[in-house]
């Protein structure tokens, strides 16, 4: 056996994990998405219209994660959270020793800012940091799509773990017990497949009430994607059950006494998993899709959730305006997505039972 970060696996999966690695396209596609994710988690150090640090008086503040503080506390003259841009500025000029450092892009994905005296678009401008300009409600494009990009790939992942828990789970016992069990389980299924997805979507966030936490009709929304989504997985673990129940170790188990759950759970699905690691990149990709279509038709993540199918939807409402907001989100989902199916594409390819079985 083989350990990789302590994790011991057997000798034919540390073959095609270094078959992976060798596939430079994909898997330097996976260390840019995974480099993406753990940027995005530390997203308030380099996105926020919050300070790092600040220096008043000898005395260090770290506001970033801390609670509100108030401007009073460095010597303005209101109680409200402080505004650090401009806290940053009046520092500047009184020269007294005190300093603020802020981040990188220093606004917040839900503030407002004006440009000309009113909330309209402002293209690109490395003088005020808007380096990708701001939509039509004056919010920071660099901003939303950071935090967008930090939404949609962890509502992915949640997606991913719903679906592959429910659709493994139903078709390893389809697979397993087959009979009446198996074709009840195969009409229901194509009972529910039939169902109009974005129809239930719709008809759910009208009955939504608008007091309810962005949060809870986020989780609304997952939830209607999962339950329109698991089925696929389950024929393909149906299929690779029926396979794996007719081996010689699998009536070995049996004639020792194991259970069906011991059996499915701790012999079956593990000579299953590559199935379920190739498809893993592809419903990610799946997953953000959707999502992004929803948003751009209006019924995905509510508003004002940073989001890149509400930053399409407004680019091509203004593209003669501010073609700077298409722009932007366009060639950051293409990015995404290209990554994620690149990797994809490696795993695969590395996966393929093909290149490690040799038929006599």
């Amino acid at each position: 056996m083989t350990k990789l970060l302590g994790v011991k696996i057997n000798p034919l999966t540390a073959k095609k994990l270094r078959r992976f690695k060798h596939i430079k396209r994909g898997y330097y596609s996976f260390i840019a998405i995974v480099g993406l994710l753990l940027v995005s988690l530390g997203a308030e150090l380099l996105v926020n219209s919050r300070a790092l640090v600040v220096s008043y008086e000898g005395e260090l503040h770290f506001p970033t994660y801390g609670d509100v503080i108030p401007g009073t506390r460095f010597g303005q003259d209101y109680a409200y959270e402080t505004d650090y841009r401009e806290l940053k500025r009046v520092f500047a000029e009184a020269d007294e020793g005190n300093w603020v450092l802020m981040p990188i892009i220093p606004y917040d994905p839900y503030e407002n800012n004006e440009f000309e005296g009113v909330f309209k678009p402002a293209p690109p401008s490395w003088q005020s940091r808007h380096f990708l300009g701001t939509d039509t409600t004056g919010r920071d494009i660099a901003a939303r799509l950071f935090y967008g990009f930090r939404i949609a790939i962890f509502f992915a992942l949640a997606f991913l773990v719903a679906t592959y828990a429910i659709g493994i789970a139903i078709g390893c016992l389809m697979g397993y017990f087959g009979g009446v069990f198996d074709l009840i389980g195969q009409r229901l299924i194509e009972i529910w497949s039939n169902m109009p997805f974005l129809y239930v979507v719709i008809i759910v966030f009208s009955v939504t009430p608008s007091f309810m936490p962005n949060s809870a009709r986020i989780m609304i929304l997952l939830a209607i994607m999962v339950l329109f989504s698991w089925m696929g997985m389950t024929y393909y673990m149906r299929t690779g059950a029926y396979k794996e129940k007719a081996r010689d170790y699998v009536a070995a188990a049996e004639a020792l006494g194991a259970s069906a759950f011991r059996i499915i759970f701790k012999h079956i699905l593990p000579n299953s998993l590559a199935t379920l690691v190739t498809f893993m990149p592809f419903t990610i990709v799946g997953a953000i899709t959707s999502v992004t279509a929803l948003d751009y038709l209006g019924f995905g993540l509510p508003p004002p959730t940073p989001s890149l199918g509400e930053l399409l939807k407004q680019g091509t409402d203004n593209l003669t305006t501010a073609p700077w907001i298409v722009s932007s989100s366009f060639f950051a989902l293409v990015l995404i997505l290209t990554l994620v199916a690149f990797v994809g594409e490696a795993i695969r390819e590395a996966f393929d039972p093909k290149k490690f079985t040799i038929y006599r």
